[in-house]
């Protein structure tokens, strides 16, 4: 008898999902395409739909799943014990970064000269940012930091001067060389330190003064992207607090005495490097006032507070995708997982969430590309900032982990990608605030700006006028800010005020889901977990159409 591979066949694959790839990641997210169009970003639909496609390709989302395999490498020392201090990446995330500055995600919200470059350039780069952290959000650390590290070194005009040239570019140039001499460059910032962490008032790092420029002594305990061309530290200067520029190598072009002592292993952001690091009298040069490096500096964390938002709204919208793509194609019971009411109705709960988080988002970006020129779009961007970032930041765990169960074991399997955003989905509520610190800021800019704040405040009444909830909790969040220790129940106010925002954002793109929203997120007592909201089978079959297509 002839044995043929078949009679040794153990089963045969199938009622398997087909891989989540090769999707345009702008034109299969209505949500997004519609909240860009309505927050006037509609002139850039091409551009968003090639880099959506781009994004979406499974060879993009290979080098997503290579960066974050291969983790960066800490070489302290050469082969003779010369102090070397740089970090070996792999190429997949040379490649990540190389598209990211390509399509401008870096810089495009600036002009030539570093000052704002108008129109809607914030809501364009924003359906960028939140397309490319659904593949991988461990690089755009430094390119977030880049892009925000204009708003603090325009501080210093003159050495904004020297570096937009070549920040200006979308070139990315990993070359380790001074910066002046590269084809494009990358900033990261440097704040908190081992016995501080948020307090950054209690930093002990010394700024020396040498001539013109400083010599930084001290450390930081958490400073991200280390092989960034220059860093913007705080150090403590005869005057105070100040903000320096840090460039990885002095004029004379010798090597910066920046001396990395090792790398964060971290839960998740794998592909990005984290380091602790010590400066041993590094040659570093004033940015802003001298002693006044916090206000300096908090105009490049407004920024990347924005972006902690975006990236994970984004991430939240890859969950939805990948959970409704897997409950499409997968049987059990005789039918398809879409087709049991339960799982539509969990799968609609999501897609409710997402849709009003990127209205949000992008209602945020409105306000900070009209800021300029518009006071109350300013106030909106300075009150809702903060609690934008802690509303949307903590919504992306919880439902990133919904998602997982959606796919079941497949889901918790780090082949996949669900795996990789769980134990990325915290990182945004930590980084550049955590949550209490984002409702101090919140309390902080309704007791200093607070006929502004009554402005933004009654501007969201109006905006959810006739939505189930809204004027309980416009009274609720009035109500928590005015009384004496507003601080005890920040937290529900901070958390009432941005999915009040949010309702506001979603009835300007889709009132009918702005009132389903409003109902199940505004009412009295919530559900609290995801498919226990009433939703209708309509209802949830025109949530699930706009949130992705039948593919």
């Amino acid at each position: 008898m002839v044995m043929t591979e078949s009679v040794f066949a153990t089963h045969e694959v199938f009622n398997q999902s087909p891989p989540f790839e090769d999707v345009d990641l702008f034109g299969a997210d209505r949500p997004l395409v519609e909240a860009v169009a309505l927050n006037q970003g509609s002139y850039a639909h091409v551009e968003l739909e090639a880099f959506g496609r781009n994004w979406g390709s499974a060879h993009m989302a290979d080098r997503g799943r290579l960066a974050n395999e291969h983790s960066p490498r800490l070489k302290s020392f050469d082969a003779k014990g010369q102090r070397r201090d740089q970090v070996e990446f792999h190429p997949a995330y040379h490649e990540l970064m190389s598209e990211s500055f390509h399509a401008g995600i870096h810089n495009s919200t600036w002009d030539g000269r570093g000052r704002p470059a108008g129109g809607s350039a914030e809501v364009v780069r924003a359906a960028k940012f939140y397309m490319a952290a659904q593949v991988e959000t461990g690089h755009l650390c430094p390119v977030t930091m880049t892009r925000a590290s204009v708003a603090a070194i325009a501080a210093q005009p003159d050495l904004l001067a020297q570096v937009m040239p070549v920040l200006g570019t979308k070139r990315y140039d990993s070359a380790f060389a001074p910066w002046s001499e590269k084809r494009g460059m990358s900033i990261g910032m440097g704040m908190t330190e081992k016995q501080g962490g948020t307090d950054v008032r209690s930093n002990a790092t010394r700024a020396i003064r040498d001539g013109e420029a400083y010599r930084i002594i001290g450390h930081k305990w958490f400073m991200s992207a280390p092989m960034c061309d220059a860093f913007l530290v705080l150090a403590q200067a005869d005057e105070g607090l100040s903000c320096f520029f840090m460039p990885r190598f002095k004029p004379d072009g010798s090597v910066n005495d920046i001396q990395f002592q090792r790398l964060k292993d971290k839960l998740g952001n794998r592909s990005n490097a984290s380091s602790e690091v010590e400066f041993a009298g590094a040659y570093a040069v004033p940015v802003g006032e001298p002693g006044r490096g916090i206000r300096t500096i908090i105009q490049m964390v407004q920024l990347t507070r924005q972006d902690c938002a975006i990236a994970s709204a984004g991430l939240m919208r890859s969950g939805l995708a990948h959970a409704l793509h897997h409950a499409r194609h997968r049987s059990v019971f005789q039918k398809h997982l879409i087709d049991h009411s339960l799982m539509r109705s969990v799968l609609a709960d999501m897609a409710l969430q997402v849709e009003a988080t990127v209205a949000l988002v992008m209602r945020l970006c409105r306000a900070f590309d009209q800021a300029p020129h518009d006071h109350l779009e300013a106030a909106y961007m300075r009150l809702m900032t903060p609690a934008v970032k802690y509303w949307v930041c903590k919504s992306a765990p919880p439902l990133v982990y919904e998602a997982m169960e959606c796919l079941g074991g497949n889901g918790y399997v780090e082949d996949g990608i669900l795996a990789r955003h769980y134990r990325e989905a915290p990182v945004n509520a930590i980084w550049e605030g955590s949550g209490n610190v984002m409702c101090l800021d919140v309390l902080r800019a309704m007791s200093r700006e607070s006929d502004a704040g009554t402005e933004v405040l009654q501007g969201l009444i109006q905006d959810t006028a006739g939505l189930t909830g809204g004027p309980a909790a416009a009274s609720l969040v009035a109500r928590a800010f005015l009384q004496a220790d507003n601080e005890r129940t920040a937290r529900l106010a901070v958390e009432t005020l941005a999915k009040l925002a949010a309702a506001a954002a979603l009835n300007e793109v889709h009132p009918p889901h702005a009132e389903l929203f409003a109902r199940t997120r505004l009412a009295p007592e919530p559900a609290t977990m995801y498919g226990a909201a009433d939703l209708s089978a309509d209802q949830a079959r025109s949530l699930l159409a706009r949130a992705l297509p039948e593919m």
